[in-house]
């Protein structure tokens, strides 16, 4: 296992970044017409907030570990998975399912699933343990992408509250003009940014993250159906061939 940079996850908030720049510069406006912090304020602000009231405090600590999980991928590598699993085939068939604690796993989870056949756990009740660390897993994922999902709800909602208190501050300044351009500014940039927030950041990384768990749940599904496949003392080359047929088209082409 290994982390690696998901650039199209950079290069995708850069370019929308660059096409917004590019869309004011256009229309003959400059950036900072756009740069209210009264409605950086109220947008972050709120959303934040109300993650906090959504969801338990850790939880909300933890989501700048989830925004780096879609920058910093944990890249599973299918193909020495299987690889390795294959091997333990081999060695379990030759030796004895003891002989495999004398081989080196990377794998956490692969690492568990050996320990539990070590300690004699039959098929079944293997398959129930690390059937249960897998629901734990994607709950653990699922938890995550709520919260991500659950800033594209609010952000919206605080831009629009922005824009009700620009309104109102503007309704009681009528007999000062030169404090109704700044309270109009404000109600439609902070729509703006809650709009930016929600459908350019956090819905499309909430997506991102969703299909990163599905690939690593089949992957950790493939080595709980491997690891009973070698309790079972299913040849190598069968149980290379039935677990390659388990990982997704995209994960099975390197594999």
């Amino acid at each position: 296992m290994r982390n690696k940079v998901d650039y199209s996850t950079i290069l995708g908030l850069l370019f929308g970044i660059i096409l917004i720049a590019g869309a004011v510069f256009l229309g003959g406006g400059q950036l900072r017409q756009f740069i209210d912090p009264a409605g950086l304020l109220i947008t972050l602000g709120g959303t934040v907030a109300a993650s906090m009231v959504r969801h338990p405090l850790n939880d909300v600590v933890a989501s700048v570990k989830i925004i780096l999980k879609a920058v910093m991928v944990r890249q599973l590598d299918a193909q020495q998975i299987i690889a390795q699993m294959a091997e333990m085939a081999a060695i379990a068939r030759r030796d004895g399912i003891l002989a495999l604690e004398k081989v080196k796993i990377e794998d956490e989870f692969l690492k568990m699933a050996v320990h539990h056949c070590l300690d004699g756990a039959d098929p079944e009740f293997l398959e129930q343990m690390m059937g249960k660390e897998l629901r734990y897993m994607t709950e653990r994922h699922a938890r995550g992408i709520r919260i991500v999902e659950g800033w594209g709800d609010s952000a919206p909602a605080f831009g629009l509250i922005g824009s009700i208190i620009g309104l109102i501050l503007m309704l009681g300044q009528m007999d000062d003009p030169s404090h109704i351009g700044p309270s109009v500014a404000m109600a439609l940039v902070t729509t703006l940014y809650g709009a930016l927030f929600a459908y350019g950041f956090a819905f499309p990384m909430a997506s991102k993250l969703a299909t990163y768990s599905q690939e690593e749940q089949a992957v950790r599904q493939m080595v709980i159906d491997g690891i009973i496949g070698i309790q079972k003392g299913i040849t190598p080359r069968l149980l290379q061939e039935s677990l390659k047929s388990i990982v997704p088209p995209k994960l099975r082409q390197s594999a």
